[in-house]
């Protein structure tokens, strides 16, 4: 089976849209899954772990994509983007061994602020 990360993405890129466009949709698909989440924490605890897993997965992807062989990205931005999804797994093993709605929040930013750049970039 394919993870629920990958599946969106193939699902989405069916659209026949820019893949930057798709990357930023998938970004903030899953900002907005954390997000929810961290607002609603009593209620939406229990869904931590696969907002979590969403994001890890997607994370994921853009390492392998970045640091591939294939990556066309200019050196030190694909540097940059690694480092970043280094930090990106490092906060979420952070918020799984300590479960707290404010640790989200740097996810959800990042995630958000990465969407932004991707939608500037097709203007």
């Amino acid at each position: 089976m394919q993870n629920s990360a990958a599946l969106a993405y193939q699902q989405v890129g069916k659209q026949t849209i820019n893949p930057r466009l798709l990357e930023a949709n998938l970004l903030s698909r899953a900002a907005g899954q954390l997000q929810r989440v961290r607002d609603e924490w009593d209620v939406s605890r229990h869904e931590l772990g696969s907002a979590l897993a969403f994001n890890r997965k997607l994370w994921t992807v853009f390492l392998g994509s970045v640091t591939g062989e294939e990556s066309t990205l200019p050196k030190p931005l694909r540097e940059n983007i690694a480092n970043l999804g280094l930090f990106v797994m490092k906060q979420t093993m952070t918020v799984q061994a300590e479960p707290a709605p404010g640790k989200l929040t740097v996810l959800i930013n990042i995630n958000r602020e990465i969407a932004a750049g991707l939608r500037a970039g097709q203007s």
